[in-house]
């Protein structure tokens, strides 16, 4: 209806009126790149650097002492801590410091005093030694000497993972003593000495895909050697990693010339040969291998989903302070036995001391192993979640008989920080402990060997990121709300204040016009549970319209949608797309961790679930509490597993969910690496028809249902979820002859690498046009991924220990 038509009937003219002011509400919006840049401005890269000032990512020195990096307008600073003189300052002489890196012969980097970029920090010979990590690249810089010098120990990682390098600088795992360094040559293990660079051979018979120590979970490889020393650095636990018969998976590079194959082992659910590992313990000065005597073990851990879940350290392995015994865990193909077992270092004996069986699946805690070995005490720290919450429990090692239950529900012991032996104390990590909190706070406790005095140390309502000194005489607790800025303090072991750190500074992201997020409780799909969030709004917000909801999924089961509940100027892109005329929400659903074993159980074996009827129940009760949100207009995105659930909903509420985003989705986990999907969804079962028990979580099995409008994503050189895992889908969409759109995205990996920007812009585009009806700028320039990384680099938790990922990630 045109404006002139507006005008040919003159009798009618109240009409007249209502009709063309509807007609113009119907005009789509066009967007400007004006529109965008200013959903720009509350990206990560922009608005992170505005909360660096004051912001405290603690780590842990040998002693009582902590470092971190403070950051503000005038660079880095990396500031060492000391609880015991009560004194904050400079860890070192940094003009010392970059003088003697630039001076490194055809050292890889040139730095300036004030932005090195430095993480794995430790040091020496009463603080003249200095060794650190650089994209990499690992540092010896003795800044006694006259001038100071650095030496290159270990460079950054390139090659075949498991065949190890050649040249002179290898990645290599340090002895406890500082003098011996592990590493990966031709599938064998070798050590260097680090003070002469002499190298001795320790393992013969290591050949390719059955070499030592060689870590590949499918998704995950590493040149690094994954084993454990000997607290007297005298012997290495490790294993012989057994993939001659495991099955390959296959990338071949966009080129326009001959492209180069990447090949290499990846076990796909129900395959008859998986990756296997026989342990051995090594003797290094005889260069003497010990083979434990039993049968090979799945490559598993308790945790997660390799057999390294803290860097390049064995999971589910602890030696005895005298190196005479080793203690480890071995984990049943699908998760749901342990076997915890006591070794003879000299004989390869092995003993089987206590075992546990799941119903579904086992985990040791969330974040961190939390089982311990107590030789001095004779006795075994077990975590469980027998009772339906995560507890602590005493063992007798000689036994294997449980002595007492330490710690109780409701809430959970989520990570054990230290176990004083002499004391009998155990500090604790703890969830949902706290009446009448969000329960995914965490806050710090400790508690005696027979479960008297519990004592709560870290009172604040707040979340509590918490770092131990070795001794437990002192840790830094650094607290922030979702709402609320980080307040960094040190306190004692009895939970008293002895130092405050930092206070976190947002005053320039407040004048930048940021806005917190508002928290948010519904309810789940059984009209009971309590289920918990965040939602965003425009900073431009307007109580009186009616806004399209987004929700930014992710199903777990290893993590939820919404991440941890520590303060972030920046949640994704959720604000930034907010900006464009959203509202944006994030929902825990039934499924995820950190509440009780019921709750994280909710849909085992039923991955095809995703939790997507929490999300349709949560938004459904999102818009009784707030009316502005248009339930007519609901979209979803997510990536990995929030890829496969946006899709999963668009499949299977295909009325409610009208737009979806589904990027680099595993849509059917029988094309996913075998160790996450067998512990979430069971082992496969194939029935004599060819049907399967994973058939129903498969979204190409569902592809006649689609409706709205789909978007799907990927790399095409995605080595975690490689592009199979959408073309199956693309494959039967195609058969239905189903509408939907592809995005493969070439040569890049799962997270997009420099293209995630470009999938940024088009997710907005997305969103814009069909969930919006509005039209966005053609082409709209976002921040170069190079400047992008800069910005993010120099942050106060950039190169930080972060132990999060795991699996199909969001």
């Amino acid at each position: 209806m045109s404006g002139s038509s507006c005008l040919t009937r003159t009798g009618s003219l109240a009409v007249l009126a209502f009709l063309c002011v509807a007609a113009s509400a119907q005009q789509p919006r066009p967007y400007t790149d004006k529109d965008y840049a200013n959903a720009e401005k509350f990206m990560a890269y922009n608005v992170n650097p505005l909360a660096f000032k004051g912001q405290v990512k603690a780590q842990i020195l040998d002693d009582t002492r902590f470092w971190y990096k403070a950051v503000d307008e005038g660079g880095i600073t990396y500031t060492l801590i000391d609880p015991v003189k009560g004194t904050r300052g400079p860890a070192f002489d940094h003009d010392k410091l970059a003088a003697a890196i630039n001076a490194v012969a055809h050292g890889p980097m040139h730095v300036d005093a004030r932005h090195l970029y430095l993480s794995d920090l430790s040091f020496s010979d009463n603080d003249r030694v200095l060794s650190f990590s650089n994209s990499g690249n690992t540092y010896r810089c003795d800044l006694g000497s006259a001038p100071a010098s650095c030496t290159l120990v270990v460079a950054a990682e390139r090659g075949q993972p498991g065949a190890g390098h050649a040249e002179a600088h290898p990645p290599m795992t340090i002895s406890p003593d500082k003098k011996l360094g592990a590493f990966i040559r031709g599938w064998n293990l070798w050590v260097r000495n680090l003070a002469t660079s002499e190298e001795t051979q320790l393992t013969t018979d290591g050949v390719e895909n059955y070499g030592y120590a060689t870590d590949n979970a499918g998704w995950k490889a590493s040149d690094a050697a994954i084993l454990v020393w000997s607290p007297d650095s005298t012997k290495i636990a490790t294993f012989q990693q057994d993939q001659r018969k495991t099955g390959m998976m296959y990338l071949v590079p966009t080129t326009n010339a001959h492209p180069e194959l990447k090949a290499w082992k990846y076990p796909l659910v129900g395959d008859k040969d998986v990756t296997m590992i026989e342990r051995v313990i090594i003797d290094v000065a005889a260069r003497k291998v010990i083979r434990l005597k039993m049968p090979p073990d799945q490559h598993r851990s308790t945790l997660c989903d390799d057999v390294a879940c803290d860097g390049n350290l064995w999971s589910d392995v602890e030696w005895s302070p005298d190196g005479s015994h080793l203690a480890f865990v071995s984990t049943s193909r699908d998760h749901k036995q342990e076997w915890l077992r006591e070794a003879d270092a000299a004989t390869g004996d092995v003993r089987e001391v206590l075992s546990e069986t799941a119903p579904k699946f086992y985990e040791s805690g969330n974040g961190k192993i939390n089982w311990h070995y107590l030789p001095k005490s004779k006795e075994i720290l077990w975590f469980s979640e027998r009772d339906d919450w995560g507890n602590l429990y005493l063992y007798d090692l000689a036994t294997g008989q449980l002595k007492n239950q330490i710690t109780r529900g409701p809430g959970n012991v989520a990570q054990v920080l230290q176990v004083d032996e002499a004391k009998r104390v155990i500090y604790f990590v703890g969830a949902g402990k706290e009446k009448d909190r969000d329960p995914y706070y965490q806050h710090f406790y400790r508690v005696n060997f027979d479960g008297t005095d519990l004592r709560l140390l870290t009172p604040e309502n707040a979340d509590h990121e918490i770092k131990m000194a070795p001794g437990g005489q002192y840790f830094v607790d650094s607290y922030s709300t979702p709402t609320e800025p980080q307040i960094t303090v040190v306190r004692d072991s009895e939970g008293k204040t002895v130092m405050d750190v930092a206070h976190q500074d947002i005053a320039k992201l407040k004048a930048a016009g940021w806005q917190p997020l508002t928290p948010i409780k519904v309810k789940g799909r059984d009209g009971k549970t309590d289920l918990y969030g965040f939602m965003f709004k425009p900073t431009h917000f307007d109580p009186a319209k009616k806004y399209p909801v987004i929700n930014n999924v992710y199903p777990g089961p290893q993590t939820g949608s919404c991440g941890n509940r520590s303060f972030r100027a920046a949640h994704g892109d959720n604000q930034a797309l907010a900006e464009l005329g959203f509202i944006v929400v994030c929902i825990d659903g039934m499924g995820t961790p950190w509440r009780s074993k019921t709750f994280h159980e909710a849909y085992y074996a039923n991955l095809g679930d995703n939790t997507i009827p929490d999300q349709v129940a949560g938004m459904k009760d999102l818009a009784r509490q707030y009316p502005f949100i248009d339930l007519d207009r609901v979209g979803m995105y997510g990536h990995s597993g929030g890829g496969n659930a946006t899709a999963a909903a668009m499949l299977h509420y295909p009325d409610f969910v009208k737009v979806g985003i589904a990027e680099s989705g595993n849509h059917d986990q029988r094309d996913y690496e075998d160790d996450w999907a067998e512990k979430w969804g069971g082992l496969e079962a194939k029935n004599a028809d060819g049907t399967s028990n994973y058939d129903s979580q498969a979204n190409q099995n569902f592809a006649k249902n689609l409706k709205g409008h789909l978007l799907l994503a990927h790399g095409t050189m995605d080595n975690n979820v490689p592009p199979n895992n959408t073309l199956v889908l693309v494959d039967a969409l195609i058969k239905a002859n189903k509408d939907f759109d592809l995005l493969m995205i070439p040569n890049v990996p799962h997270s997009y690498g420099p293209a995630s920007n470009y999938m940024a812009r088009r997710r907005w585009d997305y969103f814009v046009r069909y969930l919006g009806g509005d039209i966005p700028p053609v082409e709209y320039q976002m921040k170069p991924f190079s400047a992008m990384q800069a910005v993010m680099r120099g942050g106060p938790d950039a190169g930080a220990d972060d132990t999060s990922d795991s699996g199909v990630q969001p």
